[in-house]
């Protein structure tokens, strides 16, 4: 064996046995990195000057300001005023608490852009109203945990800022705006799934449908609304960059979250905080291990490797389509989110491009393919708080997520075979 082939063997080796062992994923990645500098004979300043490098990046700068901007709107009682609007609008229909439960998603992903405080913040409310209401405890956990996916689609989403750098600087605007029909039709599989349960185990409807209703409940929740705007009219329109909308964003939610809604008080809003700086902690940890990893794959030529391994297996872009969407749900089933984007797009970029795939479009594929991994054993965080927040067995929740499964691929195989899908927007608006 070659020394660079022991070097990667060390390196990918390594990492995915702290991975199956437990470790934290920002200690596998620095630990195997740091072996594989050992082995090649390099300087171990490497370790610092790429942590370093990793995120010293301006794009980089949005990722604080929209997860702060995120927690302080989920906290500032904003929860409740999209349920209420969500039950305007689909509430009459038959299971009409799981049709809210999905829009409810939407509206609140678009704010938090996290599908773990998706589920914790909606899920804590809607889960027992379901219940209450005669839906099953694990028909109404698999529908919280699986539309909490809609939020890694819609814009703001820090997760679409770090696939960006690490594509090689792609638009954020252009992802921002690639996310909004994916994640519509997502949220229209997982809206027909749950009519087909909700008629075969005859689940109640809601209130007749009302227009009153509804603009009473948007004109409620406009405020919260209107902070997605700020964030994806400034980046698109160019009047902000990225990282400045943000900013201005984590401005006005707090102003929303503290006068209008009056759900935080100033204490609040220091717990709140705190709560981002933990959350941000571990964000940035990751982006810097990773940073390593990624330089030591480039050097030893992985993805050139990977590419010339995968094609080498068939030249079909149809299989290839399917063979990267396979690598990136295995890899979702045992890894979080943004390691998975770190580590895999520097590999599985250029196999995803020499087939066409678009960029932009293959960054939609990777962000669905690590929502549904959420959703998966061994290490679906989303399944393990839907469970908790639901007090029902992951087991049985696992079983009724089955057929949202399948609604799920399907909007990841419209994705992947169809490129107007994600990319209409972003080139209709240029």
């Amino acid at each position: 064996m070659s020394p660079e082939s022991m070097a990667i063997l060390i390196l990918i080796g390594s990492f995915f046995l702290m991975v199956f062992l437990r470790f934290p994923i920002a200690y596998a990645v620095a630990l195997s990195a740091l072996f594989s500098l050992w082995y090649q004979g390099l300087p171990l300043t490497t370790i610092s000057q790429q942590m370093v490098k990793g995120i010293s990046s301006f794009s980089l700068m949005a990722v604080p300001f929209f997860i702060t901007m995120g927690v302080l709107m989920g906290s500032g009682g904003i929860s409740e005023k999209l349920i209420s609007l969500a039950k305007a609008y689909v509430g009459w229909m038959r299971g009409g608490m799981a049709m809210v439960n999905i829009v409810a998603s939407y509206f609140f992903g678009g704010i938090s852009g996290s599908a773990a405080a998706d589920t914790a913040s909606l899920g804590s409310i809607l889960i027992p109203m379901m219940v209450d209401q005669g839906y099953d405890d694990d028909f109404s956990t698999a529908v919280t945990i699986t539309s909490s996916c809609e939020g890694l689609l819609v814009p703001p989403s820090h997760n679409m800022v770090i696939y960006a750098t690490t594509a090689g600087g792609l638009s954020v605007g252009s992802l921002f705006l690639a996310g909004y029909v994916p994640g519509a039709i997502l949220a229209v599989s997982l809206m027909i799934g749950s009519y087909i349960i909700s008629v075969r185990k005859n689940y109640p409807k809601g209130d007749k449908f009302s227009w009153m209703n509804l603009l009473k409940q948007f004109s409620v929740s406009f405020w919260a609304l209107a902070s997605v705007l700020i964030v994806v009219i400034g980046v698109v329109g160019g009047v902000f960059t990225a990282t400045e909308s943000a900013a201005i964003a984590v401005i006005y939610s707090l102003l929303v979250s503290v006068f209008v809604y009056k759900g935080l008080d100033w204490k609040g809003v220091w717990r709140v905080l705190d709560d981002c700086v933990n959350t941000l902690s571990i964000v940035l940890i990751l982006i810097a291990t990773s940073s390593i990893f990624g330089y030591l794959l480039t050097r030893l030529h992985v993805p050139t490797l990977a590419a010339n391994g995968i094609i080498g297996i068939t030249d079909n872009p149809i299989i290839l389509a399917l063979l990267l969407n396979l690598i990136l749900l295995i890899l979702g089933m045992i890894m979080d989110m943004a390691p998975i984007i770190l580590i895999a797009t520097p590999i599985l970029l250029p196999i995803a491009t020499s087939i066409g795939i678009h960029p932009i479009q293959f960054g939609i594929m990777v962000i669905l393919n690590c929502g549904i991994g959420l959703l998966t054993p061994p290490v679906g965080a989303v399944l393990f708080i839907g469970s908790a927040v639901g007090k029902t067995p992951m087991e049985r929740v696992v079983k009724a997520t089955l057929p949202f499964y399948i609604c799920m691929v399907i909007a990841l195989l419209l994705v992947t075979f169809f490129p107007q899908v994600s990319l209409w927007l972003p080139t209709l608006f240029g």
